[in-house]
């Protein structure tokens, strides 16, 4: 039996956190399956390095371009220009991650609401798809984003954490929803774990979303809380027992769906890295 073929939609790999042993982290990624990974550009700052870091490994990574609504306040509007010239860069796949964030409030909401609309312009006037964020703000999420929906290509939330009424909102809309290890966490994601079940096959992807959210379904403690790629199998046998289908059968699905919307460079043979299962998944 081969190994489920992964890719990783959004894995924050320029984060300082992998500084000091980066190459490990991809190789290990490659041995558990994850073929190609989408790093994600949370800052221009972090946008540069992630569109240095996919130079670096052409076939196996593509970056998105944008600002976390986090950093929203430092968002200016002479900044768009610059975000413009990156997301033009050929190793940019994506718009984002952008969206609204109202859980911390670490930029003021309307500062959150004009850098989200001013970087769905931009992703409109590049022709990408959005790679988008929300945490509590999905009104006037979904209000903003309605504007532009016309015009996006394709448009994913990633690391959903909502309700079930947002999640049918996200499908009316067209959206791909992204799962991350909040499934696999038995205090706060059951709730994301049973609506797992309710996401279409042809609309569903997977993430890590590391350093951040280390799957809590390892079957031995670690020594970190640091997240990465080489976990992403553990997301994958949460959403499997969620929704009572076989890790290939999701893993095959999620995969094709990242390679489209993301335009990443084709699987060798349709599985590069695969090889024998993983007991856990089995």
């Amino acid at each position: 039996m081969t190994r489920p073929v992964l890719v990783d939609i959004g894995i924050n790999l320029a984060h300082d956190s992998y500084d000091h042993d980066r190459d490990d982290v991809i190789a290990r990624a490659l041995a558990a399956g994850v073929a190609r990974m989408v790093v994600t550009g949370s800052s221009l700052e972090s946008t540069a390095r992630a569109i240095e870091l996919c130079r670096q490994h052409p076939g196996l990574m593509r970056a998105t371009a944008g600002v976390h609504p986090h950093h929203a306040e430092g968002f200016t509007p002479g900044d768009g220009a610059r975000l413009a010239a990156l997301m033009s860069d050929p190793m940019v796949t994506a718009g984002g991650e952008c969206g609204l964030d109202y859980f911390r409030n670490f930029s003021c909401p309307k500062a959150q609401r004009d850098a989200f609309a001013r970087q769905l312009e931009v992703a409109v006037a590049a022709g990408k798809p959005v790679f988008l964020h929300q945490r509590d703000a999905h009104a006037d999420f979904m209000a903003i984003l309605r504007d532009y929906l016309p015009n996006i290509s394709r448009a994913v939330v990633h690391c959903f954490t909502g309700t079930g009424d947002e999640l049918q909102d996200y499908l009316a809309a067209g959206l791909y929803v992204g799962i991350t290890g909040w499934v696999c966490d038995e205090r706060r994601g059951l709730g994301v774990k049973a609506l797992t079940r309710d996401i279409p096959l042809d609309r569903l992807m997977i993430e890590t979303d590391g350093p951040y959210l280390l799957p809590r379904n390892l079957p031995r403690k670690v020594s970190h809380r640091r997240n990465e790629p080489m976990y992403l199998p553990y997301v994958l046998r949460a959403i499997s027992e969620a929704r009572t289908e076989p890790p290939t059968e999701i893993a095959d699905a999620a995969t094709a769906n990242a390679l489209i919307f993301f335009d990443l460079p084709p699987l060798e043979d349709g599985a590069d890295h695969a090889g024998t299962a993983s007991p856990q998944l089995q």
